[in-house]
């Protein structure tokens, strides 16, 4: 009988640790920054998509995986959504505001190395803070293809005009601005996190050393090719995993593949 006390006691314990709690800082421009933080091992950052916020990464098994192995799970509400704030002006958007976000939101942690998960539009900004925070260790980028490094993209100023209303919606932006609405999402925050999303060249691509898994459903054809992706991260694996674009990062496949890549452990 006293083992079975000693017992839900620790597991009430974890769960107790294991309880997501939503805190904030202070970021590099007075910029209040949501997050959480989990888990008590090495720490692994997850970057939510575009219309997201940290909290879809509970839908996902990634998290709880990464959780039971006993990894420290780091998930910040990216400025203008979840939790954060939402500026309503270009400057708060301008110069990689959200990258550095991300730097003074490790600073403020005292993190001294990390592994980083992005999906979507987080695997764009993650791929930007591999060229500009040497901390990360390996990097899993899921549900993009190689179009977010052509300069001349031209998706993102198409969305940024759809969420401010400059241009009538149209087959592409209608079900974005659609669904943001439902949620009660900030359009006017929507639109400058599109007009001042962070740029990654080739040629910036070509300098990232760290390992990477670039993980993509087989039903997600968004955001360009995956192959040509891969030629351009010298040291990465591409896999696909069952899913499209809005689903994937929650299936199973994504969540052991991404977790046994963290691991160190052979993917199968």
């Amino acid at each position: 009988m006293k083992s079975i006390f000693v017992f839900l006691f620790i597991l009430f314990s974890f769960l107790g640790s294991a309880q997501e709690k939503t805190h904030y800082f202070k970021s590099h421009d007075g910029i209040k920054i949501a997050y959480s933080d989990q888990g008590n091992g090495y720490p692994v950052v997850l970057l939510h998509g575009f219309i997201n916020t940290r909290k879809n990464w509970d839908k996902s098994d990634l998290k709880k995986v990464l959780l039971a192995k006993g990894y420290r799970v780091i998930a910040p509400d990216l400025r203008g959504n979840g939790e954060s704030d939402k500026p309503q002006n270009d400057e708060a958007y301008q110069n990689s505001a959200e990258l550095k976000d991300i730097i003074a939101l490790i600073d403020h942690l005292n993190i001294s190395s990390y592994k980083a998960v992005g999906y979507s539009r987080g695997a764009i900004i993650l791929t930007k803070l591999l060229t500009m925070d040497h901390r990360i260790r390996k990097a899993v980028i899921g549900g993009v293809g190689a179009d977010f490094t052509n300069p001349k993209w031209e998706i993102p100023e198409l969305f940024a005009k759809a969420f401010s209303g400059e241009d009538e919606l149209n087959d592409m932006t209608r079900g974005a601005v659609t669904y943001a609405k439902s949620i009660n999402a900030d359009l006017k925050s929507l639109s400058l996190q599109q007009q001042h999303q962070p740029k990654t060249t080739a040629a910036q691509c070509a300098n990232i050393e760290i390992p990477i898994l670039i993980i993509s459903g087989k039903e997600d054809t968004t955001n360009g090719n995956r192959e040509a992706l891969q030629k351009l991260l010298p040291n990465s694996t591409l896999i696909y995993v069952k899913g499209d674009h809005n689903n994937t990062y929650k299936q199973a496949n994504f969540g052991r593949m991404a977790s046994q890549f963290i691991f160190k452990e052979k993917l199968r």
